[in-house]
């Protein structure tokens, strides 16, 4: 196992225009974004794979994270979080230089808080908007066999026809989730262990989630805040954009001294 430590070369943080990364309580971090109107994306993010190719990003299991965290607010209008995942968009505000990838299936593990307006989950049993541990698992297909099925996108403007394409990418995309009861504003340890065919998630020193749904690597490491939504739920009526915001809205994040990890090859 190797030290992973919040002033590893590799994390790095991009903002968009009036948000803020700083350093904060030593080995912490303090993300921000400004107050608003809807439509305009704000975000503030820290990562390690910025730049890289996917196949590049520097995690496999085993992993383990651990971290303190709080949030200026119960609800943060968008959604913040921290854990792994595979960059599956690729594309937009925040790539950086040769950072730019074509989309792929979703892979991640993370702790994500995810306001009302959000309905993230492709299963109507599992929870799609609040305080969540979650994880999701996808074959790894070749971008241009996903490119072919570029043209169907444009039935998501029909609902029946957008029911039946969330019906079947549940065959592609295997998901898990369950929703935490605690208070984001307080300071909390989160853990997330990652291991061969499981995920296993800590707050505060006690199991509140063990998946048997473990993403595939190699992944990358995010801890964000923005606001933006974006909700499938049962109905087939797609909605996503950005939300406005009476006021900054930030979180805090500091290292616990037994965050690990091992990096990919």
């Amino acid at each position: 196992m190797l030290e992973m430590r919040w002033n590893n070369d590799r994390l790095k943080a991009a903002t968009s225009p009036g948000a803020r990364a700083e350093h904060s309580r030593g080995t912490g971090w303090r993300l921000s974004i400004p107050a608003g109107p809807a439509g305009r994306y704000r975000v503030a993010q820290l990562d390690d794979y910025g730049g890289l190719r996917r196949q590049s990003f520097p995690w496999e299991e085993p992993f383990q994270l651990s971290l303190r965290a709080r949030a200026s607010a119960r609800v943060v209008p968008g959604t913040w979080g921290f854990g792994l995942w595979n960059d599956p968009f690729g594309m937009g505000i925040l790539a950086r230089a040769g950072g730019a990838r074509l989309p792929a299936l979703p892979n991640a593990a993370w702790f994500f808080f995810a306001s009302a307006d959000n309905q993230l989950s492709l299963r109507d049993d599992l929870p799609g908007s609040g305080a969540l541990a979650a994880t999701f698992r996808s074959r790894r297909w070749p971008t241009a066999l996903l490119a072919l099925g570029a043209p169907a996108l444009v039935l998501l403007a029909i609902p029946a026809a957008a029911r039946y394409l969330r019906c079947l990418a549940r065959r592609f995309v295997r998901q898990d989730a369950a929703a935490l009861q605690l208070d984001p504003t307080e300071w909390h340890e989160y853990s997330l262990e990652w291991r061969a065919g499981a995920v296993g998630f800590q707050v505060d020193g006690e199991i509140v989630f063990e998946s048997g749904i473990a993403p595939l690597g190699p992944l990358g490491l995010v801890i964000w805040i923005d606001n933006q939504y974006a909700a499938f739920p049962a109905d087939g009526r797609l909605r996503y954009g950005t939300l406005a915001s009476q006021e900054e809205t930030w979180i805090e994040v500091e290292e616990c001294p037994n965050q690990m990890g091992t990096p990919g090859a």
